[in-house]
């Protein structure tokens, strides 16, 4: 196959073309006009060599600019930004050329500055964040870890770095995520409980493995301090309100047996002391069985159920006042019916209790579609909440007699079934309205 001419050489036998016929025309007059031979081979060097001159030059004048432009393009895949073609008059065709590709390496370079920086500011938050992350290639080998996963690991990144996950004995992590695992690796310096995520990126056309993992450990501790401190608060309280009138009235007692001699009513006195010591018994006997009730909420086990007729058979439970019923769509939702009815009953009791206090009304149950589940809310005429604060604190009630579980118990139900219960006044009229989320 032919060799193709280069673009120069095309411009120099074009320019030879242009002007061979010229050239020629002015030769053949010379060398048939009589002239001596002196003056025709003076002439014929002269206008050859004026037309290859020419063609040279042309050549020359179309060459270097695009040499010049190569060359500017060849720094910037170098990612050296700092060539710049000089131009001089902006109406010129050649300069604008150059003009647009210094825009353009101007461009790239703060583009790259951008980048640098982001990428400093990427490599310092990593460094700095209490959080352990790594990045696997798709042959599961480590190419990016953080100063905090040196850390869990108890290796130095040159010794991990192109390692897979098997050597490094974290392929567990590579599970459903997120979850939470106890860590405690040979030599490591992260033994705990952390919470494992699992994601994926895309770098140079190929898909990597992120894994962070973020130490849960003292959250978790001071959750359970927290979580300790309340419950010794309520029981405290409660011991305290139950012990302390048995104290006061068991020394009473004790001091009316020493009497001699003992007073006439000695027995109504004894009589109502230990009626009193029986109720105040019999309140902690209560409140250490609703405790035990909550805290031994069993997980779930989740049924296909129809929405409607479980909303209409809970409904019917009530008979202190009308709960009305709303047409809904047709649904069915994967919970466990036991404890969803349990939850749905004590939130029309609640209801119901509302509109008693105000001396009567109708309680109302509704559901509807969501995006991601389905809402079903119970709305009372009652006088509302004036403070939601204490709401969902264990063994807080504002009735008479109530255990202070019921709602800490619907809220447990509702988690438990990955759902969420909230209460809050009602925007459209008196009266609260009690809404529980579930997923489909």
């Amino acid at each position: 196959m032919p060799r193709r001419l280069t673009h120069d050489r095309q411009i120099f036998l074009y320019a030879l073309a242009a002007g061979l016929p010229g050239t020629l025309t002015s030769l053949i007059i010379l060398w048939t006009g009589g002239y001596t031979p002196k003056v025709q081979w003076t002439l014929t060097v002269l206008i050859v060599g004026f037309l290859v001159g020419f063609a040279a030059s042309l050549r020359t004048r179309v060459v270097l600019p695009l040499q010049t432009l190569a060359n500017l393009l060849a720094a910037m895949r170098e990612d050296d930004f700092s060539i710049r073609g000089r131009t001089s008059d902006p109406e010129d065709p050649l300069d604008a050329v150059l003009i647009e590709v210094n825009e353009l390496a101007e461009t790239l370079h703060e583009q790259r500055l951008g980048a640098v920086e982001a990428t400093a500011l990427l490599r310092t938050v990593m460094e700095q964040i209490d959080v352990a992350v790594f990045a696997f290639d798709p042959n599961h080998r480590l190419r990016i870890v953080n100063r905090t996963g040196e850390r869990l690991m108890g290796r130095g990144m040159e010794q991990m770095l192109g390692r897979t996950a098997d050597e490094l004995g974290v392929s567990e992590w590579f599970g459903d995520a997120p979850r939470v695992v106890d860590i405690s690796l040979p030599g490591g310096g992260g033994a705990g409980r952390w919470e494992v995520r699992l994601t994926t990126f895309r770098l140079g056309g190929l898909p990597h493995d992120l894994l962070v993992l973020s130490d849960v450990s003292r959250p978790l501790r001071e959750q359970e301090r927290l979580a300790w401190q309340r419950l010794i608060r309520v029981i405290g309280h409660e011991l305290g309100n139950s012990l302390g009138p048995i104290k006061s009235i068991a020394g009473s007692l004790e001091t009316l047996l020493h009497r001699n001699p003992p007073p006439e009513d000695w027995r109504e006195d004894m009589r109502r002391g230990l009626q009193v010591i029986a109720s105040r018994t019999e309140s902690l006997s209560r409140f250490t069985a609703a405790y035990s009730r909550l805290a031994r909420l069993p997980a779930p086990r989740s049924n296909p159920v129809v929405l409607k007729p479980l909303l209409v058979r809970v409904a019917g439970l009530e008979t202190r006042v009308p709960v009305n019923v709303r047409p809904g769509p047709d649904m069915t939702v994967s919970v466990d019916t036991d404890q969803i009815e349990q939850l749905v009953i004590n939130l029309i009791r609640n209801a119901a209790d509302a509109c008693v206090e105000v001396g009567g009304g109708t309680v109302t149950v509704a559901w509807r579609r969501t995006r991601h589940g389905v809402d079903i809310w119970v709305d009372d005429e009652g006088p509302g909440l004036s403070n939601t604060a204490n709401l969902f604190v264990p063994f807080f009630t504002t009735k008479p007699g109530g255990s202070g579980i019921g709602l800490v118990l619907c809220r447990q139900i509702a988690e438990a079934h990955d759902g969420s219960l909230k209460l809050e006044n009602r925007p459209d009229a008196r009266g609260a309205r009690a809404t529980l989320t579930l997923p489909l």
